[in-house]
């Protein structure tokens, strides 16, 4: 996750609360969506940006997991991301999703 939009997670979770915030990522890589998931749940990994060292704990999705998907109005997820999902490795990313939920995630949504 870089810099810019690191700043906004902490932004919007100065100003509306960690337990009102969430996080959906849409990552083409399930490592790139953990490594984003992590940087919102447990503190950017590579000490790099401004949520180095801050635990937010924050709940966090991929747009392709199931409980997002069901959602969105159908044809707008079709329209915007149904392409993508048919070349993406859709359950290694929900596996990794799961896992930094389980270990990190002080919310859930």
């Amino acid at each position: 996750m870089d810099l810019e939009n690191q700043n906004r997670v902490k932004e919007a979770t100065d100003k509306f609360g960690a337990e009102n915030v969430v996080v959906l990522l849409g990552a083409a890589e399930a490592e790139a969506a953990g490594l984003a998931a992590e940087t919102v749940t447990a503190g950017d990994p590579t000490f790099a940006g401004p949520l180095a060292g801050v635990e937010l704990g924050l709940a966090v999705y991929h747009v392709v997991e199931p409980e997002v998907k069901e959602l969105f109005d159908e044809s707008v997820y079709e329209d915007q991301i149904s392409m993508m999902e048919m070349v993406l490795e859709v359950d290694e990313i929900v596996e990794e999703m799961n896992s930094i939920r389980g270990q990190f995630c002080k919310y859930n949504a």
